[in-house]
């Protein structure tokens, strides 16, 4: 068989719906500065980058010097909530069943690209039992934050894909434009933080409205479903 379709995912606004998480932690962040909180959309137009770079983009250069501070009270407060069992930010409808749909494919390979910290992702798996569902999970652990390309050519280099059968599947322009930097196909969604305005303005291949949307996006873009010649 040839090199394996790789299928990446982003998490938040993608597979889980983790507004109201994402936004207590925020919340935590700003009083630990002593900072205004910014207006729901303001705060949420972040997600998909690296904490410490979401927080500096919310509070600008001029509050630089909190951005530790309000990145480590997130932190605190993820931890605290989720061994109080209050962390739970849920599938969106009909990804669970996209999901095993293509993890039934033996020429499908899932990944994850994601904002979150390692430990995020290991909590989404648990919760939601997706236990060796992805083969290549990239994190801001070990990656620049998006929109640099480094997440996708990792995956891209564990799992031997090539970037023509790879497809990143995001709901903000920096997903998009971090595919379009690693040279592999954009799916944008439009259930998460970004308009489809953006999201085509930042280079989306293609764009769902919906999870069964999301099949058809990829067939086009990875032409998978073509009969044998």
């Amino acid at each position: 068989m040839s090199a394996p379709y790789l299928v990446i995912f982003d998490c938040d606004g993608t597979l889980v719906d983790s507004q109201d998480t994402i936004l207590h932690g925020l919340q935590v962040g700003f009083q630990a500065a002593d900072l205004p909180m910014p207006t729901r959309s303001e705060a949420l137009s972040i997600v998909g980058l690296s904490l410490e770079r979401a927080f500096l983009t919310l509070v600008g250069p001029e509050n630089a010097h909190h951005v530790e501070l309000m990145s480590n009270a997130y932190r605190a407060s993820k931890v605290a909530r989720r061994k109080e069992g209050l962390d739970f930010d849920p599938l969106y409808p009909g990804a669970r069943e996209l999901l095993d749909r293509l993890k039934a494919r033996d020429d499908v390979l899932l990944g994850v690209a994601t904002g979150k910290a390692r430990r995020g992702v290991d909590h989404m798996v648990k919760v939601h039992e997706m236990h060796d569902l992805f083969v290549t999970v990239q994190t801001a652990d070990t990656s620049p934050s998006k929109p640099h390309p480094d997440m996708v050519l990792r995956a891209m280099a564990e799992t031997g894909s090539s970037a023509k059968a790879t497809v990143m599947i995001g709901d903000t322009s920096f997903d998009m434009e971090m595919a379009k930097s690693a040279g592999v196909h954009a799916l944008g969604v439009t259930w998460g933080y970004h308009s489809r305005e953006r999201l085509e303005a930042a280079g989306a291949d293609w764009v769902a409205g919906h999870f069964n949307d999301l099949y058809e996006g990829l067939n086009r873009l990875l032409d998978f479903d073509k009969e044998p010649a």
